[in-house]
């Protein structure tokens, strides 16, 4: 019974969501709306990461832990490499790697 209403739910929620996007149609969009659109997904994904990287059970800042080191190690590789996938290949294998060690 609840997992029927966990997806009964997200269908709504996504639903809601999506028809504000498919209703607009590009072209009706000015070109400085379409520049400040291009910004956020560099906005909305350190708001995602930061609190998983940074902030531990208590929610106050710790820098010491294996997510900091596989957050460190992943942004270096996608800095030089400039490749997504391998840049959450890396985080990710660091992670289990640092948490399985550590």
């Amino acid at each position: 019974m609840i997992s029927t209403l966990m997806i009964i739910a997200g269908i709504i929620t996504f639903l809601m969501r999506y028809s504000l996007i498919a209703i607009i149609k590009p072209e009706s969009l000015s070109v400085t709306t379409k520049k400040v659109l291009t910004y956020v997904p560099s906005a909305v994904f350190p708001a995602i990461i930061f609190p998983a990287v940074f902030l531990n059970k208590n929610q106050s800042l710790h820098f010491n832990t294996y997510e900091f080191y596989a957050f460190i190690l992943a942004l270096i590789v996608g800095y030089f490499t400039k490749n997504t996938i391998l840049t959450i290949a890396t985080g990710l294998v660091s992670y289990w790697f640092l948490s399985y060690i550590l």
